[in-house]
């Protein structure tokens, strides 16, 4: 197992950059990426029997990216101020990492614009197939599981006009073992289940039920034989689709955590005789948490949702809990030690896929330029250029959010903006142009429509106590929603440890600021409701007039929508 003082020993043998003549316009980042290597990136302590590879939360990003992680992540009662709830400096200090290393860069926000230009991007499909085919090459087929946790088809300008096609003809050349899934159902029951069909390798979800007949909509377990040991994988999509996402899309089935089938299930799977029971889950880090606690025997939780990264899995009531990040910037990696049916050893890693030190795998990268090709002109043309660092990431306002929020304001001739609080998007340095990708990695969807209503201040208070619950109520199995839904027009305090109802105070308007009155009427636009047949411009293509007309954006990263009291 990788302890504080390996991650520390690896950050300062990679991170380790000094000056040099004759290196280009950029020698710290040529000297990073010459010091940093794939064998470094693939160097483990293997283990036992089985590796298990886990891969969640890609967004259908294809290519390299630049994500910037959050600079807040806050748990609430027993979550309070333990991983994955740390940020910048204190993840630093917690994981033993060298502040301005690889994994520095690769897991904070610290120094990020620095870091971010000397050492490149993150993720490509075709550097994580060729990670993917060098462990297997090492362990063997034969002892490599490799899970895919779901939130991979949705998220791009060619997902979406593919309707997930590209990303299941990808993926499939990752030949995974599995599957689960969240945004995947947006595409709507029919189209999920073509996909589905065509992807040759099980979805599974103990957790969805025909809402009819009130049993299982989906296959639960898979089983597999991984170096002389028998695995059971258990699906677990994300529980709270229905009410996240808009259930018109899919009302034939029922979701839930359902912790007692859940056991059910690992009590089942036991009983076929599996030496090794995984949960493979779409639940969010601090549900799967509660899990590890509450549900006897999972040896291992691969959790998404959340778009959390641990450098290593962590261990919670005698369970490894691994999460694995999001947008393709990581790969995990847990090396199982079998005995007797018994859990004995265990090595475990999150890979950054550093985009400029992996060589492209040759297959994935033809497949990806195939898929690409009928859409390459369009998603290459630029509507602008950034003065500012865009992000979205967070429990609040990121730039990217605040620049959607202007944009509805502006374009929609509203007093408030309300924008959801997803958290998938990438980052877009300072002075980087705009594209037509860039502006559907944040807004691409199927139900974009951008709504202009009357809400009243107390429907606006409701609205934020609500979503503000979801986020931060104690019970993580009563968390339903993303981060916080993000606003422009108004700022507000917010307490998360306060009850609920009590969470949003001072809500002002930005310009004036004068109080947002509860009997007042306000004109708010916002985007993504879950409601059906909601009327309005499409999110991308009212942000694309806006961003054109705009042609630089310069937005102030200090002004902030929220003041966070804890």
């Amino acid at each position: 197992m990788h302890t504080r003082r390996d991650f520390l020993q690896y950050a300062l043998n990679a991170g380790f950059v000094m000056g040099a003549a004759g290196l280009g316009a950029n020698p710290t980042r040529a000297l990073a990426q010459q010091k940093l290597t794939q064998d470094d990136l693939l160097k483990f302590d293997s283990k036992g029997q089985v590796t298990l590879l886990h891969f969640t939360d890609c967004h259908a990003q294809l290519k390299p990216v630049f994500f910037r992680p959050p600079d807040t992540n806050i748990g609430v009662g027993a979550y309070a101020g333990v991983p994955p709830h740390l940020v910048g400096e204190a993840f630093l200090e917690y994981f033993g990492i060298e502040k301005g290393s690889p994994y520095a860069y690769a897991h904070t926000m610290v120094d990020y614009v620095d870091l971010a230009r000397t050492y490149g991007r993150l993720g490509g499909l075709d550097r994580t197939a060729t990670l993917v085919k060098a462990i297997r090459a090492e362990r063997g087929d034969d002892k490599v599981l490799f899970l895919d946790g779901g939130d991979t088809w949705q998220g791009s300008y060619t997902s979406l006009k593919t309707n997930g096609m590209d990303m299941v003809e990808c993926m499939k050349l990752l030949k995974p073992d599995a599957m689960t899934g969240h945004w995947e159902f947006t595409f709507g029951e029919d189209r999920f289940l073509e996909l589905v069909d065509a992807m040759g390798y099980p979805f599974l979800a103990s957790n969805i039920f025909d809402a009819e007949w009130d049993e299982p909509a989906f296959e639960h377990t898979a089983y597999f034989e991984r170096g002389g040991v028998k695995v059971a994988v258990i699906g677990q999509a994300m529980p709270y689709t229905p009410i996240a996402n808009p259930s018109w899309m899919f009302p034939k089935w029922s979701f839930g955590i359902r912790p007692e089938v859940l056991q059910a299930n690992v009590d089942a799977a036991r009983a076929e005789g599996a030496e090794i029971v995984v949960m493979l889950s779409h639940n969010g880090f601090d549900v799967d948490r509660k899990i590890a606690a509450t549900v006897s025997g999972l040896d291992v939780i691969v959790t998404g949702h959340t778009h959390d990264a641990t450098p290593i899995a962590l261990e919670v009531d005698g369970t490894l809990l691994m999460s694995s990040g999001s947008h393709g910037k990581y790969l995990g990696r847990i090396d199982l030690e079998v005995k007797d049916g018994k859990v004995t050893g265990y090595s475990s890693n999150l890979i950054p896929v550093f985009s400029d030190v992996i060589t492209p795998d040759a297959e994935m990268a033809a497949k990806i330029d195939e898929v690409r090709a009928p859409y390459e002109a369009e998603t290459q043309r630029v509507i602008g250029t950034t003065d500012t660092l865009l992000y979205r990431r967070g429990n609040f306002n990121g730039t990217w959010d605040d620049l959607i929020c202007q944009g509805i304001m502006e374009e929609r001739d509203t007093e408030i903006a309300l924008s959801p609080g997803f958290r998938w998007g990438t980052t877009l340095l300072p002075g980087a142009e705009i594209t037509i990708d860039d502006l559907y990695t944040e807004t691409s969807m199927s139900y974009p429509s951008v709504y202009r209503l009357e809400f009243t201040g107390a429907q606006l208070k409701d609205i934020m106590e609500d979503v503000c619950d979801n986020l931060f109520n104690k019970d993580p199995f009563l968390q339903q929603g993303g981060d916080m839904v993000r606003v422009g027009g108004f700022t507000y305090s917010c307490t998360p440890n306060a009850g609920m109802g009590e969470r949003i105070t001072d809500m002002r308007l930005t310009g004036s600021g004068d109080p947002i009155e509860a009997g007042k009427s306000y004109t708010v636009g916002g985007w993504a409701s879950v409601n059906e047949g909601v009327e309005g411009p499409a999110i991308y293509d009212l942000m694309e007039d806006y961003i054109t007309k705009k042609s630089v954006v310069s937005l102030d990263p200090d002004a902030a929508a929220v003041r966070v009291i804890l």
